[in-house]
Formats: structure tokens, sequence, C-alpha cells
């Protein structure tokens, strides 16, 4: 039974800016960087009849593509910091994209989200870390910023059981509309659930 998530793909520019910040952090599980992604919607272990309605009520979504920028460096946990994150700057089109794909869970029975949505690219998982160490190693990255890149698709990705942090699969992605063209053809990987 795969674990699903939708999500957005960090182009590789992006990505090598994000691997820099890699390293000076004892007790950090560093992500690899094939495996940074923004997660839009985590749905969890999904049994293959569900995972087949998701992905057909996908389908569905006529969004335009848009500008995104990671901005920041943050910790998930205050007192007792468990990851390490890049911040995603403000973006309405990111927001009602993901607002779409989780009205679309609850159309399909779903338990809604129980998380507020955060925009974030997954750094480092941290084990016994020190929240000064923490502290330290923000502050030190805070002015981190890429430069702007296109979202063109969201995807549907997958893991298999592991300690966490990927490894990841593309399952099927969505091309999101050119503001120049005529709706895109809907791309279908194979699907392995």
């Amino acid at each position: 039974m795969p674990r699903l998530f939708t999500a957005l793909e960090i182009p590789r520019d992006a990505a090598l800016s994000l691997s820099l910040l890699r390293g000076g952090l004892i007790g950090a599980r560093w992500i690899d960087v094939e495996n940074y992604h923004i997660t839009l919607r985590f749905f969890g272990d999904v049994e293959g009849h569900m995972a087949d309605e998701i992905a057909n009520a996908l389908d569905r979504i006529r969004r335009p593509e848009f500008m995104l920028n990671l901005s920041g460096v943050g910790a998930f946990g205050s007192k007792k910091p468990h990851s390490i994150y890049a911040g995603v700057a403000p973006s309405s089109d990111l927001f009602a994209l993901q607002a779409e794909i989780e009205r679309i869970c609850q159309r399909l029975g779903l338990s809604a989200d129980p998380r507020k949505f955060t925009p974030h690219v997954t750094l480092a998982r941290l084990k016994n870390v020190r929240a000064d160490d923490v502290a330290f190693y923000l502050s030190s990255r805070g002015n981190f910023a890429t430069v702007p890149f296109r979202v063109g698709r969201f995807v549907l990705m997958s893991s298999r059981d592991s300690v966490g942090g990927g490894p990841y699969v593309i399952e099927e992605a969505w091309p999101l509309q050119s503001r120049r063209q005529a709706p895109p053809i809907h791309i279908s990987a194979q699907r392995t659930f």
C-alpha cells in the first residue's frame, strides 16, 4: 500500500541552492537533493482503489502555471526542533492550487488535513538536537532565497516504508495551464499502486 501525497517538484537550480544549506548541524539527517519537494496534500497509506479515485479527481484541476521562489529557513518544533526547512515566499496561486486539491479530497470523503498548510521544503530531520544549536544554524542562514522559478505542473508522489525523506516516486503528473496557450493535455506516468 503506497503512501501518497501531491507535491511540487523543485527545479535543479533551486535544488542546488538548497543543497548549499546542508551541514553545520550535528544530529541533522539531511534530505537527499533529489527528494526535495513542496508537499501540497498528504494522503497517507492509501488502498489502490482510493489512489485511483484521487488521481481521477485530480485530472479535473485546471489552474494556471505560476512563479514561485524559496525564501528563508526555519524549524518545526520550537522547544524540541524536529526538522529544518526552507520557506516559500507567499503565493496566491500556490494557495489556490492547494485549496482546490483539499476540496477534492473532501468531496472524496477523505478527512480534512488537520495541519494548516505551511508551504516549505524539508531540508533535514533532527534527532536530539539542542534548540540553541538550531537557532544558531538558522540565524547564520536566514537570508537564504532562490531566484523565482516557474511551476508548470504538480505531481502525485509515493514513498515506500523508510525512515523518512524518500525515496519518492512520481506516480502521475498534471501540467498547469500556460497563461499563453490552450489547456494542456494530461500527462500520466504508469501507476504502481
